[in-house]
């Protein structure tokens, strides 16, 4: 969340739930609104974080962002997903990957 707001964002919602699902991060800059993925990863052993994220994970935060939109939501919001990589480095330290508009919702999701 930290990164989001230095890059301008604000936080609309950290682990909003409804049962047992939730999303990680719902910002906001303006009118645009981002459910925001995060995934993390100590190593590429098991590919990138953001692979992780797979059709069922997307139809699963699809269902929360409604439910969400329907709550909350302004007239004239544009949404998005997004995804954000935190690779945990040796040293300690960490590296942060935005990736922005990271998938589109298909008529059949």
């Amino acid at each position: 969340m930290a990164y989001l707001t230095s890059c301008g964002w604000g936080i609309e919602a950290h682990r909003f739930r409804l049962g047992h699902r939730d999303l990680d991060v719902i910002a906001r800059r303006g009118e645009l609104v981002a459910f925001v993925e995060v995934k993390t990863r100590g190593s590429s052993v098991w590919g990138a974080p953001a692979e992780s994220v797979n059709w069922r994970k997307r139809r699963s935060i699809a269902r929360m962002a409604e439910v969400w939109r329907e709550r909350h939501g302004r007239g004239g919001d544009v949404y998005r997903f997004d995804v954000i990589e935190v690779r945990v480095e040796a040293s300690g330290g960490s590296r942060v990957e935005h990736l922005e508009d990271a998938w589109r919702l298909s008529p059949s999701s």
